[in-house]
Order: C-alpha cells, then sequence, then structure tokens
C-alpha cells in the first residue's frame, strides 16, 4: 500500500557543482510540486543535512570535494531514513548495482535523463521513504504498545495475586464466620436447654425436620439458609417467659388466661429481636415472627394469610406443631390434614409429612408435593375434593393435562390431602 506522502518530509535535496544541472533538475522537480534544497558541494550538502530533514537525496556523481557515492557514506550517517538517488555516466553497472543492493543508494540516473523519468524516480525515492518513516513509527509505537502491555500484564498479575490472597483471606473468614455463627446456636439451644430441658428437647427436633425439610422441598439457596437458622432460633424468646408459665402452657395450653396467652405469644416478638444480634438476614427474623400465623389468617402476632406468610415460615409452623404435638386421640398426621388450608398451607404440610413419614409409607408408595408430581406416575390413591367428590381416580397413570388439571384446582381450592404415587 502507498503511505500517504502528506504526512511525512517531501523536501528533495540537489546536489551538483554545475550550476545548470542544478538549475535543471530545480525547475523539473517543481513541475512535481517537491520543495527542493540546492547546493554545489559536499561540504555544502552536509551542512543541510545537518539543518533540514530530507525525503531524497539527489547527487552528481562528480563532486570537486568528492564522489557522490562517498558523499553517500556520509550522509546516510546524518540521515540514514533518506533516500539516495546518483546521477552519473562514467560508473559501471556493476558497480552501481552493488551500491543499490548495499543500501548506499536507492537508484541512479544516467546523463542526460529525461524529465519524466526524473519526476518518476523521486516520486518513488519519497514514498520509500515514507514507507520507511510509516514502518519505524509503526515499530516505535508497537514497542511502547507492547511496554504498555507488560506494564499492564504485570499490574494485572499481581492484582490477580492480591486478589487470591482476598479469596483465601475472605473464605477462611467465611469459613471461621460459619464455625462461629454454628456455636452460636448450638449455645443458644445449651441455654434453652439448660433454662427448660423440655424447650432444648423441642428445638432439636425442630432444628432436625427443618434441616432435612430444606434437602427435600422446593427452596433457594437462601430460604434453605432461612429454614435452618429459623429451626433453631424460632423459640429463643420462650427464655423470657416464667418457668411455671411455660409449663403450664406445655402441659394444659387451654387453661391459660388471656392475658397468659397474650404473654406467651409475644415469644415470637422476643425471639425475632434476639436472633437479630446472631444472624443479620433480615428473612430470617420475619419468618421466625411470621412461624405462629396461619393460613387462613387466624394466627398471631400480625394476622398474616395465605402467600402473605413467608414461605419459610409456613414450614416452620408445620415443624413446630409436629414437634409439639401430644395427643393420643388422633396421629399427627390426621391433625394436620384436618388443618391443612385453614391452620397450615396444604404445600407445606404435604412437605412435613413427606419428611416425617418417608420411613413410615409402605415400601411401593411415595408421597408428593403438587410441584414433584410428573407425567407416568402412577397414583396410590385417588383425589378428592371437600365434599368426596373424586378428582382424579386410584390407579391412574398421570399425564401432563391431569397434571396440569391437579395444580389448577389446587390453585382455586387447594388439596388438602396427601399425594400418593407408586414408585
Amino acid at each position: 500500500m502507498t503511505p500517504n506522502l502528506g504526512n511525512w518530509c517531501q523536501r528533495v535535496l540537489l546536489v551538483d557543482d554545475e550550476p545548470i544541472v542544478l538549475q535543471a533538475l530545480k525547475e523539473g522537480l517543481k513541475q512535481g510540486s517537491f520543495e527542493t534544497v540546492a547546493v554545489s558541494s559536499c561540504t555544502l550538502a552536509l551542512e543541510a543535512l545537518q539543518k533540514y530533514e530530507f525525503a531524497t537525496i539527489i547527487s552528481d556523481y562528480k563532486l570537486p570535494d568528492s564522489t557522490g557515492l562517498q558523499f553517500f557514506e556520509k550522509a546516510k550517517l546524518i540521515q540514514p531514513d533518506s533516500s539516495r538517488i546518483l546521477i552519473t555516466a562514467y560508473l559501471s553497472l556493476n558497480t552501481l548495482i552493488k551500491s543499490i543492493n548495499e543500501g548506499e543508494i536507492f537508484r541512479f540516473l544516467t546523463k542526460p535523463w529525461f524529465l519524466e523519468e526524473l519526476l518518476t524516480t523521486t516520486t518513488n525515492a519519497i514514498q520509500r521513504y515514507a514507507l520507511v518513516k510509516a514502518n519505524k513509527h509503526l515499530i516505535d509505537e508497537t514497542s511502547k504498545l507492547n511496554s504498555k502491555l507488560m506494564e499492564v500484564n504485570q499490574q494485572l498479575e499481581a492484582r490477580m495475586k492480591d486478589l487470591s490472597r482476598q479469596t483465601v483471606a475472605l473464605d477462611r473468614a467465611n469459613s471461621d464466620l460459619q464455625t462461629s455463627f454454628d456455636r452460636s446456636l448450638e449455645l443458644c439451644y445449651r441455654i434453652l436447654n439448660t433454662f427448660e430441658p423440655w424447650l432444648g428437647s423441642h428445638i432439636r427436633r425442630v432444628a432436625t425436620l427443618c434441616d432435612n425439610m430444606s434437602t427435600m422441598g422446593p427452596f433457594t439457596e437462601m430460604e434453605k439458609r432461612v429454614l435452618r437458622a429459623s429451626g433453631w432460633l424460632c423459640d429463643l424468646g420462650m427464655i423470657g417467659l416464667p418457668r411455671t408459665l411455660l409449663s403450664q402452657y406445655r402441659k394444659a395450653p387451654g387453661s391459660l388466661t388471656p392475658a397468659e396467652m397474650k404473654q406467651v405469644e409475644s415469644h415470637v416478638i422476643l425471639s425475632q429481636a434476639l436472633a437479630s444480634f446472631l444472624y443479620n438476614e433480615e428473612t430470617v427474623g420475619e419468618t421466625i415472627r411470621a412461624h405462629h400465623e396461619r393460613f387462613n389468617g387466624t394466627g398471631f402476632p400480625d394476622g398474616l394469610a395465605g402467600d402473605s406468610i413467608p414461605w419459610t415460615a409456613r414450614c416452620l409452623a408445620v415443624a413446630v406443631a409436629f414437634s409439639e404435638f401430644n395427643s393420643e386421640s388422633e396421629s399427627f398426621t390426621t391433625f394436620v390434614l384436618n388443618r391443612s388450608g385453614s391452620s397450615f398451607d396444604p404445600e407445606a404440610v404435604r412437605l412435613v409429612l413427606k419428611v416425617i413419614d418417608k420411613a413410615k409409607l409402605p415400601k411401593e408408595f411415595d408421597q408428593m408435593m403438587v410441584d414433584d408430581l410428573r407425567a407416568g406416575m402412577i397414583l396410590a390413591s385417588g383425589i378428592y375434593n371437600p365434599n368426596g367428590l373424586l378428582l382424579v381416580a386410584e390407579d391412574q397413570m398421570l399425564t401432563e393435562a391431569t397434571i396440569a388439571k391437579i395444580k389448577n384446582y389446587n390453585n382455586l381450592n387447594q388439596i388438602n390431602q396427601r399425594l400418593l404415587v407408586y414408585t
């Protein structure tokens, strides 16, 4: 590609001891719009080279104080990039070719020369000079960019090492924090167990159930952490109640006066406050505060209902109910299913029963949540509405359409029974 001559010097130095020849060269190059400087000797030419930059040097071979080739050797030391053109009628062709190959001259013109030949050769010489300059400029810029890139790479490498050290330190800090948190939970459990042994036993059952639920239920990673922490901390506020009141609440909750019941109910607010000192995740406090809310809005302390109750709190509510359940007249399964859709979220009920009853179910059956249902499963028991109307028959293979029907009905009316399928 021809370089842009406008970006580089186009000045030409003319060296000849004959004034007529110098004038002819100047007039000829003027037609090519070249800027020229004309001198009559090698000495004057070297002085001009010290003052000005020249793209091309055109010199006669015979000079009064040197030969053209000797002059070019000296000129090359001052301005090595300039293109050198020798005008001669004396040197042999082999000598000229050797000079060209060794880089002493770019081209040569024989006397007498033609104007067109002079203009073309000079143009080519200036283009060659511009190309050399452009290449040097590119090499220089590339060198600067490489140096800058090397510097940036060194900075990046240092930054990566620093980041790696920070990552290791952060991992260590997170591990230490988790260890500290686990110890804090264990400490809370020991405080509750020392304060009231049955309360410590109750909390351990709830925490174990919540941990199992978090691995089997539809939870995000955040919800899993929230549910596990809430299981340990949900009744921490009980230590603010008198032991006699706790004992009465445990053995005969129906005998409590409204004022005493109100005092017991306040433990969720105290538990929320105490938990905030151990776990700054806001949803943990929200879960603890809401775990005695009821699906139909009859719970405490805020009267929340349905999906307004955090999903983790709805699951924790059933887990706490299981731990506190103490009846000889009915099973917990019957108890919780009778209250599914009223006191408890049916999905939370199904999840808890799936966890606590899994070992009790016959091996050929498995319990599912609505979202667990898949095409190809076969129902091990029929699905009925609250009025006893059969919705999906036992032994029916589920299809995508059947599952969609079950989900749509559950969204509208809540299915309050366990969903069993053959394994």
